[in-house]
């Protein structure tokens, strides 16, 4: 994909709707005016929003089983991946999204625009491994999360919301292949590594069928 510079390129390499695209719009507005308050984003990515957060963010749909009801994201920050998601789906019958979230100040940001761009999601105010949210609803699930934690933990943090039928997609760098060797002395699992759309050394880890090895 080549850089998704803004709105027109980002609703050609997505096929968004006029409507989804207003909303991003309107989203990247509300972001530079709390930016000036709130670190929500790394200075140096902020005149790369199209590309760095919401086309990183809408390559997830896609890759998510079909008919999807339930969807967590972990450690949302300003909403990505899963603000963007709820955006990019909720022309459709959308899953029931939580974005889990600890830093008080993102969630007070993640609610307005959720309520200014008008999509329903739900916003815990917590950190992952305090979160409690049932886990046996809302199947097929998805678990996501973007530069969170190194794998071998973050399934940890996940395997709580992941019952089988659980999809997780976690977005991880470089080094992916790496922590997946890692994880796997712990974690049993299923795994297919997709190379990312919008950075050349970035993989999407899809991994289903989550399960803690037994100790010896």
């Amino acid at each position: 994909m080549q850089a998704v510079s803004g709105p027109e390129e980002f609703a050609t390499a997505f096929a968004a709707s006029s409507e989804t695209v207003e909303r991003l719009v309107l989203y990247e507005k509300l972001l530079r005016q709390w930016q000036k308050a709130v670190n929500l984003v790394a200075p140096a990515t902020l005149d790369a929003i199209w590309h760095r957060h919401f086309a990183d963010s809408a390559q997830l749909v896609p890759l998510a089983p079909p008919r999807t009801r339930s969807w967590i994201d972990l450690g949302s920050g300003a909403g990505f991946p899963g603000l963007v998601v709820a955006i990019m789906l909720a022309a459709a019958t959308p899953p029931r999204i939580t974005l889990i979230e600890s830093d008080t100040r993102k969630c007070a940001f993640l609610r307005e625009v959720a309520r200014q761009v008008g999509v329903a999601v739900d916003i815990l105010s917590t950190r992952a491994e305090s979160a409690r949210i049932p886990v046996n609803k809302g199947l097929p699930r998805v678990v996501s999360a973007r530069a969170l934690a190194p794998l071998a933990r973050l399934l940890g943090l996940a395997e709580p919301f992941s019952p089988p039928g659980t999809t997780l997609l976690l977005m991880k760098g470089k080094d992916a292949l790496k922590e997946l060797r890692m994880a796997e002395a712990t974690w049993r699992f299923n795994v297919e590594l997709v190379p990312s759309v919008t950075e050349r050394h970035g993989r999407i880890a899809v991994i289903t069928n989550l399960k803690r090895k037994a100790k010896d």
